[in-house]
């Protein structure tokens, strides 16, 4: 059946036959019409949808060539690795001295891993790495590079000369991480204080830095908190008279040949510890492993000042004298029975040079009597010996902001009776630190009241318990300037500040009992200026020996003396005093 066709428009058929038009030729003029109606609607869509796309090219060339532009402009970084879970606080405050100059600080630096997936010639890569690393070796790099691992952490941290010269060999596997180190910008100086840091938490674009030792360690939350945005903090030791004991006391490590040496300065009314040593020492920006065998005091990292506890002899003397001035058993001129030999339970005690049967509680002092001092012990008996020493802290760990304080525990008699009331007196029997020592001196000639160590800046004096009158601190301060003028500290005497001291040469301990013959702890525990008592100043030798005078000398006198007057010559002025030109009368000061 034939289709039907589309009727034509009868109105226009109609007006074509009337005016004589063909009805056809009318039709289709109409139809190209419309063609020519549509072709133009067509081409102006086209057109544009033709500029709508060359607009969005235009667009997407100028954003590709932004980008460019900034990448160009920008520092070359390694591709880094998608990591989950909490970010990593990185960050951590400066440490400075009581002036403001930096201890401890963050450096900026990058870590080293391989994608050995992604290495081209792993021999090559090892053998450059070996050579920009000496530390590691060749074989063993590569075949951790060929050991089909995705990842292998290669340095923790790099200098800026090391990334260069791993960016040069070229290989596409050898990626780093941006992260912050802990820098120690003064070394070895102060490292016992400080401590040192290490890394915690990793991941390759960031590292935290967490303190493992010192004050690094004590103060670490403190340290990490952003709430304090950066603040320092800042400690209460002076960096110039820390370098200036740290010199002192590395010379005597040589000319003595001593084992260690230690030397505690603090101020007697604030606490502050202005410089504290110990050697030998090491650096904290490569801080050493412990040691696995034998005593650990004779690793670097051991704090003699702080962790190390000893027996000191006769410097334990001023403790027994001011209890028994204080409590009315003596005053300074009370004569003692100083005949040799005191027998007790078995055990004799001798001096170690004889001042006559009798002596003054002054020359018990002045001489170093150990007769004297366990006589004055015996007044005073046990019970109230242990009361005056424990409120003195020979009890407890000193607290001092430190890992190591809370470790240094005294070491107490198991039977406190009157052999040990006895040799206590004299500093034998009860072992404490320097810091010990140093502190319990600070409590007796600053007045009379109790300090607390401390390593943070103070505002003003502790004010402290009060553990003797101002008068017998007086007198025990003119029994420690008559030790320096006229008995066993002569040496320790420096022109223009009137120092003021006791010795103490102890015999060191075998672990199988007893006490060597030849092996002595010599400290010498001064004050000064002593008619106004600033500073207190523990130093301690740990088997020194020299030759004077044509003998081998091994006491206080000879080695820990000349040693504590030479950082005195040094220290005071870096500390504001001023020495006193005209000729000082201090006995008077003292009356």
């Amino acid at each position: 059946m034939t289709p039907r066709a589309p009727l034509r428009p009868l109105t226009r058929i109609l007006k074509a036959r009337e005016s004589g038009e063909n009805p056809d030729a009318n039709r289709r003029d109409h139809l190209h019409r419309q063609h020519e109606a549509m072709r133009d609607r067509m081409h102006q869509g086209a057109n544009a949808r033709l500029l709508v796309l060359a607009v969005c090219f235009l667009a997407a060339f100028c954003i590709v060539g932004f980008r460019m532009s900034i990448l160009a402009a920008s520092k070359p970084e390694e591709p880094r690795v998608a990591t989950s879970g909490p970010a990593i606080l990185s960050t951590r405050a400066d440490i400075v001295d009581r002036d403001g100059r930096v201890l401890a600080t963050n450096l900026v630096t990058n870590s080293l891993y391989a994608h050995p997936h992604g290495i081209v010639d792993p021999a090559a890569a090892a053998r450059g790495l070996a050579r920009i690393f000496p530390d590691l070796e060749e074989e063993a790099l590569l075949r951790r590079l060929t050991s089909g691992a995705r990842f292998i952490w290669l340095r923790r941290y790099i200098s800026p000369e090391q990334e260069q010269l791993v960016h040069d060999l070229g290989e596409p596997g050898l990626l780093f991480g941006p992260r912050e180190m802990r820098l120690y910008p003064n070394g070895a100086l102060a490292s016992h204080i400080l401590g040192g840091a290490g890394f915690g938490q990793e991941a390759v674009n960031a590292a935290e830095i967490i303190g493992v030792a010192g004050v690094e360690a004590w103060f670490d939350d403190t340290l990490r908190d952003p709430v304090r945005d950066g603040a320092p903090l800042a400690l209460s030791i002076d960096l110039s008279v820390q370098a200036a004991v740290e010199q002192v006391l590395a010379s005597v490590m040589v000319i003595m040949n001593v084992r260690g040496a230690s030397a505690v300065l603090m101020d007697v009314h604030t606490g502050e510890i202005r410089a504290m040593a110990s050697l030998p020492d090491f650096d904290p920006n490569a801080r050493p492993l412990p040691i696995a065998e034998g005593d650990q005091a004779d690793s670097p990292l051991f704090n003699r000042a702080v962790q190390g506890v000893y027996e000191f002899g006769s410097v334990f003397k001023v403790f027994t004298v001011a209890q028994a001035l204080q409590e009315g058993l003596v005053n300074p001129a009370t004569w003692i029975d100083t005949m040799e030999p005191l027998q007790i339970n078995g055990f004799s005690i001798s001096d170690f040079r004889s001042h006559g049967p009798r002596q003054s509680v002054t020359e018990v002092m002045v001489h170093s009597s150990n007769i004297g001092t366990a006589r004055i012990a015996r007044m005073i008996g046990a019970e109230r010996q242990q009361h005056f020493l424990e409120r003195l802290g020979f009890f407890r760990p000193t607290l001092v902001e430190m890992a190591e304080g809370p470790l240094a525990r005294p070491l107490l008699p198991r039977r406190w009776g009157d052999l040990a009331t006895m040799t206590i007196s004299y500093g034998h029997g009860l072992s404490t630190s320097p810091l010990h020592l140093a502190a319990g001196y600070a409590s007796v000639v600053n007045g009379g009241t109790l300090i607390r160590p401390t390593l943070l800046r103070q505002d003003g004096p502790q004010n402290g318990e009060r553990i003797v009158s101002a008068t017998v601190s007086r007198q025990i301060r003119g029994m420690l300037r008559a030790a320096v003028t006229e008995g066993t500290a002569r040496l320790g005497d420096v022109p223009g500040y009137a120092v003021g001291g006791k010795t103490g040469s102890a015999d060191k301990p075998r672990s199988t009992g007893g006490y060597y013959e030849d092996r002595v702890l010599s400290t010498f525990a001064s004050v000064f200026p002593v008619h106004a008592p600033r500073y207190v100043l523990v130093v301690t030798l740990d088997e020194p020996e020299i030759v004077a005078l044509g003998e081998v000398r091994r006491t206080a006198g000879w080695t820990a003396v000349p040693v504590a007057a030479e950082v005195i010559r040094r220290a005071a002025p870096l500390l504001g005093l001023r020495p006193e030109i005209a000729a000082y009368q201090v006995s008077a000061a003292l009356e």
